[in-house]
């Protein structure tokens, strides 16, 4: 009989102090309308298996392209309660967030951007990126041509490329930008690229009349390697340049055609890394950085660690 009691006393025990100590366990929302990216999966991804080592529950919530909805979703788990949230959107585009830090949830950026109700943002320093990835193509072009350039505004981390490559591009006397694009992005941004490239293409049809596409992201680079390709234009050497090295991109690259150069981001450590910072927050540390870089590399054939031919 008195095993017995022991016994219930131990399953009392366990039900009650381990649920109490599941309960416990910080509860996370990442908030972000861009999913369909392949860099913003890794990165959630990565933000997921290590909040799943340290025993966090992680909600995450995808607007599917859909930037105003997450507003509507911040003040969802503001209401929860949930003890910190990740976004991966342009913070000036959320207002709820003064919500969240009003009720004392700390607001982490996943390649976000800088504000002052973000207490850290993780990201890739896209004025390197851009620099790296423009001065490729002055250089290429032997600092004389026509450039496409593909960006996107409305997205810090992305608008900020731009502004350097632009600036890159400006400060060569005979590199002339003939247009700046912003594609859709409904579907990571390959479909409209592809079909704004066309018809820029039909609009300069002479044989080196474009030089070069330079884009913020990989997959305007690639609609724009599409249409080139279909127009039956890629003999011309026209030089392709994107950033994120993702998977499609490292084998246009390798296959050696206009697909020429991209910037690999550390989607996976950039990912660790806000899990890092949220564990030192929930320690009750104080965190002095805004920013926190993860580090990038410029991939080319040279390095593109291709399948042998």
């Amino acid at each position: 009989m008195l095993r017995r009691s022991l016994i219930i006393a131990v399953l009392l025990f366990a039900v009650v102090f381990g649920g109490a100590a599941a309960q416990d366990a910080p509860t996370i929302a990442v908030v972000t309308p861009y999913l369909a990216q392949p860099g913003t999966q890794f990165m959630v991804e990565a933000f997921q298996a290590a909040a799943a080592e340290k025993g966090w529950n992680v909600s995450v919530i995808d607007t599917a392209g859909d930037v105003p909805a997450v507003n509507a979703r911040i003040q969802d788990v503001v209401t929860q309660g949930v003890d910190a949230i990740v976004i991966n959107v342009d913070p000036s585009q959320a207002p709820a967030l003064a919500e969240a830090v009003e009720a004392g949830i700390p607001v982490f950026g996943m390649d976000a951007g800088s504000a002052p109700e973000v207490l850290v943002n993780v990201t890739s320093n896209g004025y390197e990126m851009a620099a790296v990835t423009a001065t490729y193509v002055v250089d290429r072009l032997n600092g004389a041509g026509r450039v496409v350039m593909f960006g996107f505004n409305p997205y810090p981390p992305v608008q900020k490329r731009g502004v350097i490559a632009e600036a890159i591009f400006g400060n060569t006397p005979d590199i002339e930008v003939i247009e700046f694009i912003e594609p859709d992005v409904t579907d990571g941004g390959i479909a409209d690229s592809r079909a704004r490239m066309e018809a820029i293409l039909a609009a300069n049809p002479e044989p080196g009349s474009i030089s070069a596409v330079w884009a913020a992201w990989d997959q305007p680079a690639l609609g724009a390697l599409q249409a080139i390709e279909a127009a039956g234009r890629e003999g011309e050497g026209i030089v392709i340049t994107g950033i994120d090295a993702n998977p499609q991109a490292l084998e246009a690259i390798c296959a050696g055609g206009n697909f020429e150069a991209s910037i690999a981001q550390d989607f996976t450590g950039i990912g660790g890394l806000v899990a890092e910072q949220i564990e030192r927050y929930l320690a009750g540390e104080t965190l002095t950085q805004a920013v926190v870089y993860a580090p990038t590399t410029l991939i080319t054939a040279a390095n593109a660690a291709c399948p042998a031919q």
